[in-house]
């Protein structure tokens, strides 16, 4: 579907220097009448977030009016079955519902309570419930523990009263399936390839980060496709963006998803590469943020991306050469009225019709430059501050440090303490909090106690106390054991009381019949301490 932001209006309004835009770029339009284009990334990438400083000028430097219309995702409606039921036959479990549809099925989302299965489904259509029409076959469910799961099961567009689903029952034990919900047919609506370049792939413990490079900032991602070519997989996916917040830097998650690609024993491997996005990419960067777990990373061999496209709609009052200006960073939005051409928007049709690349607006009059902004700040009295630590920079300009342990655990929780310093002057500076995460080897010890002899304890000894510890991993070679965990820490208060501090628990479960796992503990707070103690 298509939004309109502003409103279109008659008349060729007059003409002006404009010479508060940067770029322009010119279009030749053949014959006077209404006209459609697709704007190109270029010129959204000049403009500013809500195109407020586009404008169009006719070949006698005229502003012409006109309309943007920004294409979206159109939702389909999602409903429960007039109808549902669920039996057992041999090596089958047999669904049949009435969708209570008239117009084409997308898919059904399956409803179960199971927590950890993988089995293959054939999807079968029928107008009167007599003669049924096979319309997939071995199509993947499945859900695991601490991965993504894949309910959804696509059916071939078509207005099917009934579907009956036949869920393969040879392999594994059956599970209870308690309902159903059905999504209705959406509208198709346009999109356009995007070329993503993969700037930069960094690894961490159980997550895989990718950083894609745009052709231009202000883009309407409306998926991303992962190439991998690993046999057999799932991952959750994760889309963010970095956004400027205060004095720091941060991720910010856009959209989520799973890919996969499985084998059901007997059946075609099937396979989904795609995370549906439909939110806009503010910068000319984007993050995945794919979370392996346990398993080792994929072998990605590619990404692409495609956007949704806007549209610029006007009425030329005659054939010859447009321009398009942007980069005006203050003007207002602009007010337009032609409320008369409504009607005639509906099937118009994309002009075949080509902007130039953004150049410099012969026009443009750079403003007036800001007095010359120091490098470095205030002098800083450091009496206050008990620790520093010499930093050496071997090149000018814009520098990223990472943020070693010593300055981790010297600092503040939130680094409300941490100052840079040149001869005794702060240099600006601003924190970015990523999804990087590193891992370090403690010293981990046995720690009985003899009062409790059935108890098991381990001390767990950090570099430095009060580190950003956020996850604890541990293995056992033990083959079958199930056990609840707890991380704590004994601090002492400012009466000099020690107490017990929790930071964490979970159910540590592994048997013979299953690849050994970690167990992953996630803490709900940083340590005070340098010693842990893990107990079960």
């Amino acid at each position: 579907m298509t939004t309109p932001l502003f409103v279109l209006a008659a008349a060729v309004l007059a003409a002006d220097s404009f010479s508060d835009w940067r770029f322009r770029q010119e279009l030749t339009v053949p014959r006077a009448g209404l006209v459609k284009i697709s704007l190109p990334v270029e010129t959204l990438g000049a403009a500013r977030p809500g195109l407020e400083d586009l404008r169009l000028l006719d070949d006698q430097g005229r502003e012409v009016p006109f309309l943007i219309e920004r294409v979206t995702r159109a939702e389909s409606s999602v409903r429960n079955p007039s109808s549902f039921q669920s039996s057992l036959v041999s090596n089958a479990t047999i669904i049949t519902l009435q969708t209570g549809l008239t117009q084409p099925v997308h898919g059904v989302t399956l409803d179960t309570p199971a927590t950890s299965f993988i089995k293959a489904v054939r999807v079968e259509g029928s107008t009167d419930q007599t003669e049924w029409k096979t319309l997939a076959q071995g199509l993947p469910i499945f859900r695991q523990r601490g991965l993504p799961g894949h309910l959804f099961v696509t059916v071939p567009s078509g207005p099917w009263p009934w579907l009956r689903f036949t869920v393969d029952d040879r392999r594994s034990e059956p599970i209870p399936f308690i309902g159903a919900q059905v999504h209705a047919a959406a509208v198709a609506t346009p999109t356009e390839p995007v070329p993503v370049a993969l700037s930069e792939r960094s690894e961490s413990p159980g997550q895989t980060r990718l950083t894609l490079s745009l052709p231009a900032a202000n883009l309407l991602l409306a998926n991303v496709l992962i190439e991998a070519a690993d046999p057999l997989f799932t991952r959750t996916v994760v889309v963010a963006t970095r956004r400027v917040e205060g004095d720091a830097i941060k991720e910010v998650f856009l959209a989520r998803g799973a890919i996969y690609r499985l084998a059901v024993e007997g059946q075609a491997s099937s396979a989904q590469s795609e995370v549906s996005v439909e939110a806009v990419v503010a910068t000319r960067e984007c993050l995945l943020l794919i979370h392996n777990q346990d398993s080792p990373p994929l072998q990605i061999t590619g990404v692409r991306a495609t956007r949704r496209p806007v549209y610029l709609v006007f009425l030329a009052p005659r054939a010859g050469t447009y321009q398009v200006l942007s980069g005006n960073r203050r003007c207002p939005a602009p007010r337009y009225d032609l409320t008369g051409l409504a009607g005639r928007l509906t099937d118009l049709v994309v002009a075949p019709l080509a902007l130039t690349p953004p150049a410099d607006h012969p026009a443009y009059r750079t403003p007036e430059a800001l007095p010359t902004v120091e490098p470095v700040g205030t002098p800083l009295a450091v009496s206050a501050w008990n620790y520093r630590k010499p930093l050496t920079l071997t090149r000018a300009g814009v520098q990223q440090l990472d943020l070693d342990l010593d300055v981790l655990g010297h600092a503040q929780p939130g680094l409300a303490d941490l100052r840079l310093l040149r001869d005794d002057r702060q240099v600006p500076f601003v924190r970015e909090h990523t999804s990087l995460t590193a891992s370090l080897a403690p010293e981990v010890a046995l720690l009985p106690d003899p009062k409790r002899p059935r108890l098991s304890r381990w001390s767990i000894t950090l570099p430095l106390r009060r580190l950003p510890v956020n996850r604890l991993l541990c293995s056992s070679t033990s083959p079958l054991f199930q056990r609840d965990v707890v991380l704590y820490e004994e601090v002492t208060d400012a009466r000099g009381a020690t107490y017990r501090r929790q930071l964490g628990q979970a159910r540590w479960v592994q048997r013979p019949d299953q690849t050994a796992r970690r167990l992953d503990l996630g803490l709900t707070s940083s340590p005070e301490t340098a010693v842990l103690v893990l107990e079960t």
